[in-house]
């Protein structure tokens, strides 16, 4: 993996935004960071993302005609196994430049740590427990769902344990306390 691939997840981590594009930016402001090439989806009239390739930005509102609020962002990491192509945004390319088809944790992780970013193990969802872990920066709000098991319809072709699945912002600390109660 390039250096500079490297150094786009870096920043991800350590901001908690995509290129200055903050989870609760409306769509309109990640559009101006992230560019026009975007697929629009919606689930009902509460709900919006927007995928611009391996960045999905997400929003919702109380109803019709109200503004939408910004509620995550996830960058589909594993969607660059089936070929880093078009899944990295021209945005993001132009400024980082190539990106591998996998994302070892293991060297983000000591990367991180070496610029005083420290990634913590939280609970994962009881579901995928077996196949998943998932690390939390709580600074940036930040977590990375991390390949723990292959398993058939669980994990997604192309990835080997220990590869990054997703980043996704926020992940609060009530979420995280969450997570932790279940376990007691």
């Amino acid at each position: 993996m390039t250096p500079y691939s490297l150094a786009f997840y870096i920043d991800v981590v350590t901001s908690g935004t995509v290129l200055g594009a903050k989870p609760t930016d409306a769509p309109d402001r990640v559009t101006k960071v992230l560019g026009p090439g975007f697929a629009e989806n919606s689930s009902g009239d509460h709900g919006m993302w927007r995928d611009y390739g391996m960045a999905e930005f997400f929003w919702d509102r109380e109803a019709p005609g109200h503004p939408w609020t910004g509620h995550h962002f996830t960058l589909q990491v594993h969607r660059l196994a089936q070929g880093p192509g078009k899944v990295v945004n021209e945005t993001i390319r132009a400024r980082y430049g190539r990106f591998d088809r996998r994302l070892r944790f293991e060297k983000l992780q000591r990367l991180l740590a070496k610029r005083g970013t420290p990634l913590r193990e939280i609970p994962e969802h009881p579901v995928q427990s077996s196949y998943y872990r998932t690390y939390w920066q709580p600074d940036s709000l930040t977590s990375l769902t991390v390949v723990a098991a292959r398993g058939e319809y669980m994990t997604p072709d192309g990835l080997r344990i220990g590869d990054v699945l997703n980043i996704s912002a926020p992940l609060t600390p009530e979420e995280v306390e969450w997570r932790r109660s279940r376990l007691r």
